[in-house]
């Protein structure tokens, strides 16, 4: 009883203290995110900003005035209001300065995924509508490659050694002054107008750029803020990418709205990270659930634990590896959140019950705008009644999560993409009643009755098998546990003459498991149907920049052994156990000469 008073309360404060941030950014619709740097630049002006993993500081007074040299760089390179200019960059404290000088002058910094080459970055550079692209000198060679695709002349501005045939950013940038800009130059700029695109991860198709305005930069950066009760005196370990929403704005904005520090590391380091913490004096850190389970497979070793970590903040935190990682790693209190950065849904689970990604409990529903609805697997909608209206789902049933769209609310309103009709796929209309809209999140989701929501699956990683919806989340979750295991990527593949998916698992592994163990282990955990036919073990699991599992490419790889290099095991039915496939078997399967 005393435990659920104490969640009760964090609960409570954490929600007041949200809500209050968002209700300020609501009442100064002038203000924008350059204004909140530049208030803190005045009157903080000697508080640590930024820390590079060199060691190198950006004071806010000195990260104000070189914003100030990108901001009159972008002008006299011909941009203006809403213009957007790329920024192509590894993760470095320049990165920081350079999206915040765009944005200074009304600007919006398209933010690119530094891993893309080829037709993808062509892609993203070309639906930025960018003229001008700031193009770190290692990505200089991605940039170049990928030129022949444009759909126009992008000019690049190199930011480091010297590139033939660009124009030198690091040189020209010294030509500009950096006093403060003249009162006028936002003079027209809005909470309403862009900021930043932020790309999707492009786990299914092409990235889309998501509209981030100067209100929703704001409200994320507030809201994380808020969560983990940031003040000056903070220091957030930054280690994801700065082109994502949850590195680049969720984690830095969390701490540059206060005063606090920024230490950007370029790329995660499992063997560094502990040492990081410590040498830096980080106070809090932002996660992947990937990033955690990375660091909880490396060995123990001395020191790991000694640092001065209060809170770690982030999504995907799996149920299974969460108290080991918080005992282990010796943190103190862990808030895991759901959300996407183009989404309307915002959730925080503030008193870090285990495996919950947040809690809207039934006194405060009406102050939030997400409901779940009954889902058809097969057919990827929401079941609508014989009304035509969507179904909302008991307590513990799985459907898919919704946020209501309304412009007037603190937490309502959706931006989209900037491609309207990627916008209007994400719309669901007449869901509750005739003419309302609601953004889809494509995610799986279920709410108990005390309010927590926890994650199911992605929609479309969900599959049918035996007449029943496998979560392919929650399979991983039951492999994940078994001694060996480092890594487990589920999902479905197609058999010929079958309806449904069948369940398939690609591991990463210390060892070959032993098989009879291992489905004993499977047999312990999950119901036949959701048990795993096949079994791929590869050498690492494919992933995206924001550490996500790909499964496109595996779904489309299938289990063809003479097509795959990696050794794949089949479970068969009539021996009862794990084997290796061979070209016979899978000739076998795919006839239906050897039945499932």
């Amino acid at each position: 009883m005393l435990n659920r008073i104490g969640k009760e309360i964090t609960y409570l404060r954490s929600a007041v203290r949200t809500l209050g941030r968002l209700k300020d950014i609501q009442k100064n619709p002038d203000r924008t995110w350059a204004d909140i740097i530049e208030g803190l630049a005045a009157t903080k002006p000697d508080n640590l900003a930024i820390t590079g993993e060199d060691g190198s500081t950006l004071t806010y007074a000195q990260l104000n005035e070189r914003a100030n040299r990108y901001a009159r760089w972008a002008l006299a390179s011909g941009a203006r209001k809403g213009d957007a200019i790329a920024l192509l960059m590894e993760n470095k404290p320049e990165y920081i300065v350079a999206w915040l000088g765009i944005v200074k002058m009304g600007g919006v910094a398209a933010l690119i995924n530094t891993n893309l080459t080829g037709m993808g970055l062509a892609h993203c550079l070309n639906i930025s509508g960018a003229n001008h692209a700031i193009v770190d000198d290692s990505l200089a060679d991605n940039f170049f490659g990928a030129a022949d695709k444009f759909d126009r002349d992008i000019k690049p501005w190199i930011h480091g050694e010297p590139v033939q045939g660009a124009e030198n950013l690091s040189d020209s940038l010294g030509l500009y002054s950096a006093e403060p800009l003249p009162a006028d130059t936002r003079k027209d700029l809005q909470q309403t107008d862009n900021a930043l695109y932020i790309y999707t991860s492009g786990t299914t198709g092409l990235p889309k750029a998501a509209k981030i305005t100067h209100y929703r930069l704001q409200t994320m950066a507030g809201a994380f803020s808020a969560a983990t009760a940031a003040t000056e005196k903070d220091r957030m370990y930054v280690v994801l990418p700065l082109y994502h929403s949850a590195g680049g704005v969720c984690a830095v904005g969390a701490v540059l709205t206060v005063g606090g520090s920024v230490i950007v590391k370029r790329k995660f380091s499992a063997r560094e990270f502990w040492e990081d913490c410590a040498k830096h004096e980080a106070t809090l850190f932002q996660y992947i659930g990937e990033l955690c389970r990375y660091l909880l497979n490396t060995d123990q070793k001395p020191g790991e634990n000694r640092h001065k970590v209060r809170l770690a903040v982030g999504n995907g935190l799996r149920p299974e590896i969460w108290e080991p990682f918080q005992q282990r790693f010796k943190i103190p209190r862990i808030v895991e959140f759901y959300g996407a950065t183009e989404g309307n849904i915002a959730l925080m689970n503030y008193d870090g019950t285990v495996g919950a990604v947040g809690r809207v409990p039934g006194y405060a529903k009406k102050t939030f705008n997400v409901e779940i609805v009954k889902f058809d697997v097969d057919a990827e909608e929401p079941i609508r009644g014989a009304d035509g209206l969507c179904i909302k789902c008991a307590p513990g049933e799985v459907g898919e999560a919704l946020g209501k769209i309304d412009p007037e609310s603190a937490t309502g309103k959706f931006d989209g993409y900037a491609d309207a009709k990627a916008t209007e796929k994400k719309i669901l209309r007449d869901v509750f009643e005739k003419g309302d809209m609601w953004f889809r999140s494509g995610d799986l989701l279920k709410q108990d009755e005390r309010g927590y929501f926890y994650f199911m699956d992605r929609i479309g990683d969900t599959f049918r098998w035996k007449g029943e919806n496998v979560a392919t989340s929650e399979v991983a979750e039951a492999i994940s546990i078994y001694p060996g295991i480092k890594e487990a990527n589920v999902y479905g593949v197609a058999i010929n003459g079958m309806d449904g998916r069948a369940g398939m698992v690609s591991m990463v592994v210390a060892e070959e498991p032993d098989w009879t163990r291992f489905k004993a282990h499977l047999d312990d955990n999950l119901p036949a149907y959701a048990q795993p036919v096949f079994v791929r073990l590869q050498e690492e699991v494919e992933i995206t920049g924001t550490f996500k599992h790909r499964k496109v490419e595996l779904v489309k790889e299938g289990f063809d052994p003479e097509a795959i290099s990696d050794p794949i095991f089949f479970f068969d039915p009539r021996e009862k156990q794990f084997i290796r496939l061979t070209k016979d078997l899978y000739n076998d399967i795919q006839t239906g000469s050897l039945k499932l």
